[in-house]
């Protein structure tokens, strides 16, 4: 009976868990070495996301916002100009919410050596 019991609530969170969209990709990838600054930054979500804050920080500066305004929409792709502030260790920071209604957040970083 419990290993029937545990296997209901584990098959639960699994459903629950996988009805999310995490970031499934990142360019430039997470811990990246570039040799120089891309244009911008492109996030690819497993399922439909609208972000709603997106920040970038440079070798621990103040983080800047991101401009989002053209991201009003649900979709799995996103496209994000960025800012240079020379070479170092960039850090991009999310929040969203998924089509399913929860809540997301995560970030990545790359380095620029020039």
């Amino acid at each position: 009976m419990k290993t029937g019991l545990y296997a209901g609530i584990i098959a639960i969170w699994a459903t629950t868990a996988f009805a999310h969209s995490p970031l499934d990709a990142t360019i430039p990838t997470n811990e990246a070495i570039l040799s120089e600054l891309p244009a911008e930054v492109l996030m690819d979500f497993k399922g439909d996301i609208r972000l709603t804050r997106v920040t970038l920080s440079h070798d621990g500066s103040r983080a800047i916002n991101l401009d989002l305004a053209g991201q009003k929409t649900f979709t799995k792709e996103f496209a994000l100009p960025m800012e240079d502030m020379g070479p170092g260790t960039y850090v991009v920071e999310w929040r969203g919410l998924g089509a399913d209604g929860h809540a997301l957040n995560g970030k990545f970083s790359f380095t620029v050596k020039q």
